[in-house]
């Protein structure tokens, strides 16, 4: 019986004292709170957060739709950083654990503000109706990109900082190590200046059709700090320095208004003047009434007589397409050369080829 009753009172003693002076009641109980906070946090993502993205589904507002995606990690966490609060002052804690618990809820709080913070960043910018007017879409996203590294390093520091570790030698350090890293990544800072640079003056955009001579032709598909990666027709993938945007001459294609046609049409030196004549007039009336070209101050028709060349008599053809399109503007150069062979052939001439003329002379004995 001895021995029952001295287990029992070591139990009790030991039940009471628990882990650092905690009794374990109170060590159950933090923790049945905890959880029911962590519960809380499943009902805020099914129930809560669900609501609020129907409600402001139905708005045509971006901003709202956004802020609220934005923010489902935040208000997810929000309830254990609560519950963790709640939970560690239920329990009677003193000394350095009272330091260490009172410093890890400083943190889970300071973690929640910076990185609700992080996430209101891009949400903000649908607010500024005239950002992507003054700025290009690629130069917006390196500019939130730039935000959210400062804001996701201030935190660290602020965290940091409520644990005693000072950031002011650590970021001495970091500077001396930034000159050194300088002075070995010129190419570096080179193409980023100059990714800059093609962003501000909005040489191309992602989807952009661009050629560079010498350099590259295709589809711009990611503009990033220090390269820019291009679809080749090809479809291969190329990665080009972004400092050969800005040292060489780019071709946007993309932003082509109209697409030109620009031909000779050689027709044989035995066609008459009026073969000539009818062949220019029909083939400038044809374009005049075809709904492929568009004929204005900017976009001028020439159909001409141009030379005498050396196997035929040449007419010039320029002429601009209505369509920016590269396949429309193919039908519509193939149409046009169906037209032309029609006309040509109607009026009984011919089209000339280059061709040699060999004299021999006969040599009498």
């Amino acid at each position: 019986m001895n021995i029952i009753s001295n287990f029992t009172n070591l139990f009790s003693d030991v039940w009471s004292k628990g882990v650092g002076g905690i009794n374990f009641s109170e060590v159950f109980l933090a923790v049945l709170i905890f959880l029911l906070f962590l519960f809380l946090r499943g009902f805020f993502s099914k129930i809560i957060i669900k609501k609020l993205e129907k409600f402001v589904s139905l708005s045509t507002n971006r901003f709202d739709n956004q802020l609220v995606t934005s923010l489902e990690g935040p208000v997810k966490f929000f309830p254990l950083v609560i519950g963790f609060f709640i939970a560690t002052n239920y329990l009677q804690i003193d000394g350095k654990a009272s330091y260490f618990i009172e410093n890890l809820n400083r943190s889970l709080i300071t973690v929640l503000i910076f990185w609700s913070i992080h996430q209101i960043i891009e949400p903000v910018s649908f607010l500024i109706k005239q950002v992507e007017n003054l700025l290009s879409k690629d130069l917006l996203s390196w500019i939130l990109k730039a935000f959210k590294i400062i804001i996701f390093i201030l935190g660290a520091a602020a965290v940091l900082d409520i644990w005693g570790i000072k950031i002011g030698p650590v970021i001495a350090g970091l500077g001396l190590f930034g000159v050194a890293v300088a002075l070995g990544a010129q190419d570096l800072f080179k193409n980023l200046i100059s990714g800059i640079l093609v962003l501000v003056e909005k040489r191309f955009k992602v989807g952009d059709w661009i050629y560079v001579e010498g350099i590259i032709e295709g589809v711009v598909e990611r503009i990033g700090f220090r390269s820019t990666v291009i679809r080749k027709f090809d479809k291969s993938l190329a990665t080009i320095p972004n400092f050969q945007f800005a040292e060489k001459a780019v071709i946007n294609n993309t932003e082509t208004t109209n697409r030109r046609i620009d031909w000779i049409i050689g027709l044989e030196y035995k066609s008459t003047a009026e073969q000539l004549t009818k062949c220019r007039d029909q083939i400038e009336k044809h374009i005049l009434s075809s709904e492929d070209f568009l004929v204005s101050k900017d976009t001028q028709l020439i159909v001409k007589l141009n030379q005498f060349s050396a196997s035929s008599i040449d007419i010039r053809v320029r002429c601009f397409t209505k369509t920016n399109q590269y396949l429309e503007w193919i039908n519509a150069k193939d149409r046009l050369i169906i037209a032309i062979k029609a006309i040509v052939e109607k009026n009984g001439a011919s089209f000339a080829f280059p061709s040699q003329s060999v004299y021999v002379e006969k040599l009498e004995k």
